[in-house]
């Protein structure tokens, strides 16, 4: 889990990344990336190339630490269609700054989303407490 505490310190977020546990340091890297993908669409509305450049640069980061979290020893088939995905959303980020495509930006989102509200959906339970009955049973 260091590189998602890596990743997500250099989006200047270090003191919440490593106080997260792993299930929601995967969400908070799911939200950087978001976050940066709508930046570069905002600046790429607005005609500033620079920031839109830097944004999906750093998106694209954060996709590549999404990706370095996959075991795909662990995960078989399903960690290797997420790592596709992720493969594939970096090609995309790339293609939407060349061709400053807002639409190829708008389907990463979509990707990025759609994994995002399944992984929220899978957060683990914390274990509850034991109770004074419990424990000394």
């Amino acid at each position: 889990m260091h590189q998602g505490i890596k990743t997500y310190a250099n989006l200047g977020n270090y003191t919440a990344a490593t106080d997260a546990d792993p299930h929601t340091l995967i969400t908070m890297l799911f939200d950087g990336a978001l976050e940066r993908i709508a930046s570069a669409k905002g600046a790429m509305q607005a005609g500033d190339v620079a920031m839109k450049g830097l944004m999906i640069s750093k998106a694209i980061t954060v996709v590549d630490g999404l990706r370095a979290h996959l075991d795909l020893e662990k995960g078989g088939e399903i960690a290797e269609n997420l790592r596709n995905l992720y493969d594939f959303a970096e090609n995309r980020l790339f293609e939407a700054n060349f061709n400053n495509s807002a639409e190829m930006l708008d389907e990463v989102t979509q990707i990025l989303l759609t994994l995002k509200e399944a992984w929220v959906g899978i957060k683990p339970k914390a274990e509850k407490p034991a109770t004074e009955e419990s424990s000394y049973e």
